[in-house]
């Protein structure tokens, strides 16, 4: 079944309403006043540009900037903050090829073409090529997929698997004369998190309470 694809009608002008996103303080509402007094850019053309923001993640139904939308102002996120929107908008073209992204004009052109069921000339695939390029310009792919890899790559490091619990075992020894030597094995369930530190804080408190003598 064909499917459309977002575009925008007015491709340079969303390109210049980013560049001044990342420099105006976030507004309580992204609303058209806000766009033609704070971003100085007025007219219908820069006001088309609101709807698109929403499909991309940027701004909420209600018109509030969302999480998205703040990384995206961080110089230091900003170019994974359109790779993620990027991923969002074209999600259909992913999952046709999950490298569209790295794919030629004329490769992506056909995905295009085979996705909507539109003509190679018609106005809607220009648009959707033309706004799919100039998006994939400004992102970054690589560096969201590194910082995933690395958050995994130290929980391995770590012995941290949330698919199977860890096993900690606490030998314990009498305190005089004869006795038993008893021995407990706790299993841990760990939370699900990205976080190190939430790892670092669960074995510090476990070592202070249960493993020292």
């Amino acid at each position: 079944m064909a499917e459309n694809l977002p575009y925008s009608t007015s491709v340079g002008t969303l390109e210049k309403m980013l560049e001044k996103i990342k420099a105006a303080p976030a507004p309580e509402r992204f609303t058209q006043d806000f766009v033609g007094t704070k971003l100085s850019m007025k007219g219908g053309t820069a006001n088309s540009c609101i709807p698109f923001l929403k499909k991309m993640g940027f701004v909420a139904g209600d018109g509030s900037p969302t999480d998205l939308y703040r990384e995206f102002r961080n110089p230091a996120k900003s170019r994974v903050a359109v790779g993620t929107a990027f991923r969002k908008l074209y999600s259909r073209l992913y999952e046709m090829n999950e490298y569209v992204h790295d794919e030629n004009d004329q490769n992506v052109l056909g995905l295009i073409v085979e996705c909507t069921g539109n003509e190679h000339d018609n106005a809607a695939t220009k648009y959707t090529l033309s706004t799919f390029n100039m998006l994939r310009k400004h992102a970054d792919f690589d560096n969201e997929q590194e910082e995933e890899d690395i958050v995994e790559v130290q929980r391995e490091e770590n012995g941290f698997n949330q698919q199977n619990p860890v096993q900690v075992n606490l030998p314990h020894q009498p305190s005089q004369g004869k006795g038993i030597n008893l021995s407990y094995t706790i299993n841990l369930n760990l939370p699900a998190t990205k976080d190190i530190e939430v790892f670092n804080a669960i074995f510090k408190s476990l070592k202070e309470h249960l493993l020292e003598d």
